[in-house]
């Protein structure tokens, strides 16, 4: 469903949200206080504009009370951050709000965002478990100790069906995909045979990663 998503701060952060949900088809409003950042961004989304958005009334006054999600991507002035943060809960405005440490995180908590993500922490614990984890791309955490993981199989899996491997009974993971090449099969058939090339998307425990490389 097509949006109107306003996105506040346009650092790496901010301008690669705000040029994925245009490309995602949501109707874009990018806004930040350099005009050059502005400039850059610009050619990407319906509409780009320079505001200070710590400025009392600014949001407001370029729309921002109208559009369903606000994204605030300011962490190099916190002060901005919480001041955008305020006035979007002001305006009544879903907002997910970027924080750039933990004390961070817990204010925009405190003033209500809907959401607040921490990308540097999430990195890291990507990167943790794809150091960790034999054969694993990437990883999003669901719940501690539990993740869903892109892998390549073992070699030794290759020419084998996903009933003989039997993951579930061996690991504790269950398949949801299978991506060859630019075809994804969501819930393959246990009678899937695995093929060079070929990345299983699962889900279950981290002791079961670690295993499945073994």
């Amino acid at each position: 469903m097509k949006e109107q998503v306003i996105v506040v701060g346009l650092g790496r952060f901010g301008a690669s949200v705000a040029r994925e949900m245009e490309a995602l088809g949501h109707e874009v409003l990018a806004t930040d206080i350099d005009e050059e950042t502005v400039n850059e961004v610009a050619p990407d989304v319906t509409h780009a504009v320079q505001v200070d958005a710590s400025g009392e009334g600014t949001l407001a006054s370029i729309g921002a009370g109208d559009v369903s999600t606000a994204i605030v991507g300011i962490t190099g002035n916190i002060e901005a951050s919480i001041f955008a943060t305020m006035a979007l809960q002001t305006l009544g405005v879903r907002t997910i709000a970027k924080a750039g440490s933990p004390l961070h995180a817990r204010i925009l908590e405190q003033l209500g965002a809907d959401r607040v993500v921490y990308p540097e922490q999430e990195a890291g614990i990507r990167v943790a478990h794809t150091f960790n984890i034999a054969g694993v791309v990437d990883y999003l955490v669901v719940a501690p100790r539990f993740g869903i993981a892109r892998v390549v199989p073992p070699a030794g899996y290759l020419g084998r069906t996903l009933r003989d491997l039997d993951l579930q009974g061996r690991f504790g993971l269950t398949p949801i995909a299978l991506s060859r090449g630019e075809k994804v099969v969501v819930n393959p058939p246990r009678e899937e045979v695995l093929r060079a090339g070929d990345e299983l998307v699962l889900v279950g425990r981290d002791e079961g990663f670690v295993h499945f490389g073994e």
